[in-house]
């Protein structure tokens, strides 16, 4: 899987949970018929937002983004579908050209994210290990803080 793959999947999977939770909402506040999809679809939405961030920040370490960039994709998880926008963006730039740099093979780590990286390269089944490991924990850990906002509904 390249850069740009996984990169698209978790900005598509980010924008289609964002349609999910907007539906809950309607449902919730606009029609009053129940909660259940802001509470199904809001922690499925948590979870992808994770997910999206943190595949923000792997594909950025191996394309070399710069620092202004890589915030710009992890900022475009907030408003609405605009995962998409930004995967688009960077596609037609050549943000996204490619493969993995550090895999085997390929160019020797220098920083320590690099090496973070090389060594999940290297490894794929740990790295799809730890990924998850860093969702739930960060899910955790967001689920511990609260709700971005509180609603007296």
């Amino acid at each position: 899987m390249t850069p740009l793959v996984l990169f698209r999947r978790l900005a598509v999977a980010e924008a289609v949970t964002w349609a999910l939770l907007l539906t809950g909402m309607v449902l919730k506040y606009g029609t009053r018929t129940t909660e259940l999809g802001v509470q199904v679809f809001g922690m499925v939405h948590g979870v992808v937002f994770i997910a999206y961030c943190l595949t923000t920040v792997f594909v950025a370490v191996n394309q070399r983004w710069s620092a202004r960039l890589t915030l710009l994709g992890l900022v475009s998880a907030v408003p609405p579908f605009m995962t998409v926008w930004f995967d688009r963006r960077a596609e037609r730039r050549g943000r996204l050209e490619g493969g993995w740099r550090l895999a085997r093979g390929g160019e020797s780590p220098r920083s320590v994210p690099e090496k973070v990286q090389a060594w999940m390269l290297a490894r794929p089944v740990a790295a799809v290990a730890v990924a998850l490991l860093a969702v739930a924990a960060l899910t955790t850990v967001a689920l511990l803080v609260g709700p971005p906002a509180s609603s007296s509904s």
